[in-house]
């Protein structure tokens, strides 16, 4: 599958996409507490995008996925299928969202906090969106691929995390997954060169201890080895003329995000 380059109709309903994408993770947040299900969490999600977005979850049926989002909980690293297991003090969880709207996707993810999380584990967090937030600031037209994963391989493993290698970033647009791969880890100045109306998503998976991860038996959830904590944040970005615009950006978000 070729790159596609957007037109200026298409990036208006990848915006529009974007948005109500990042709606949800907003509007899940006070129910993201102790003592909820996974399940309870994505029947409210499901029902907003459905009924209030008039929008589609794309996690649903996709590819058998049984699910409208994913939650990873703790040492789950992504595509958890949420279930019945509630979650309990202490925990942190990653959950996704992809919405479609008119055709188009918007893809997200944030990290939640249920109760005070271990300080190790809110540091692997932090640092986490924070390789995310670094690699955001150099996209514009002329970087490479790979500077954007030597970006994140370097941030992280100069704090002592590891990045999970097995998973990436990945062209959106019409299709929930489009060319190019984003990896999360390289060599800079390497792979191809971004260039206006490219979109795509940047997505670190970082865990606390080693990079080795296995697959569940359900065939999705993909959790640690070592059983230590992982973190994820999601943006869809758009590369524009000069810089960037992140097409999934919060409310809550740092203004460096802001479009450049």
């Amino acid at each position: 599958m070729a790159i596609t380059i957007k037109t200026a109709e298409e990036i208006e309903k990848m915006r529009i996409a974007g948005k109500l994408a990042a709606d949800v993770l907003e509007m899940i947040e006070p129910y993201v507490k102790q003592g909820v299900s996974t399940d309870e969490l994505d029947k409210i999600c499901h029902d907003f995008i459905v009924d209030e977005q008039n929008a589609i979850p794309a996690p649903l049926n996709y590819r058998g996925f049984p699910k409208s989002i994913c939650t990873s909980v703790n040492h789950q690293v992504c595509h958890g299928i949420p279930g019945k297991k509630k979650l309990k003090k202490g925990d942190v969880i990653n959950i996704d969202i992809t919405v479609i709207k008119d055709g188009y996707h918007g893809d997200t993810s944030k990290m939640f906090f249920v109760g005070e999380p271990a300080p190790h584990v809110k540091r692997l967090i932090e640092a986490t969106y924070e390789s995310l937030r670094r690699a955001i600031s150099i996209v514009k037209p002329g970087t490479r691929l790979g500077d954007i994963g030597s970006l994140i391989q370097k941030y992280v493993e100069a704090k002592n995390y590891s990045v999970v290698r097995e998973y990436c970033g990945h062209g959106i647009g019409l299709n929930f997954h489009e060319d190019p791969q984003i990896v999360h880890y390289g060599k800079a100045g390497t792979g191809e060169e971004l260039v206006e109306g490219m979109t795509f998503t940047i997505e670190p998976m970082v865990n606390l201890g080693k990079r080795h991860i296995k697959l569940l038996g359900d065939q999705w959830t993909v959790v640690t080895k070592d059983h230590k904590a992982s973190a994820q944040w999601e943006h869809t970005i758009l590369v524009t003329a000069n810089g960037f615009e992140v097409l999934t950006l919060r409310s809550d978000e740092d203004p460096v995000l802001q479009a450049s």
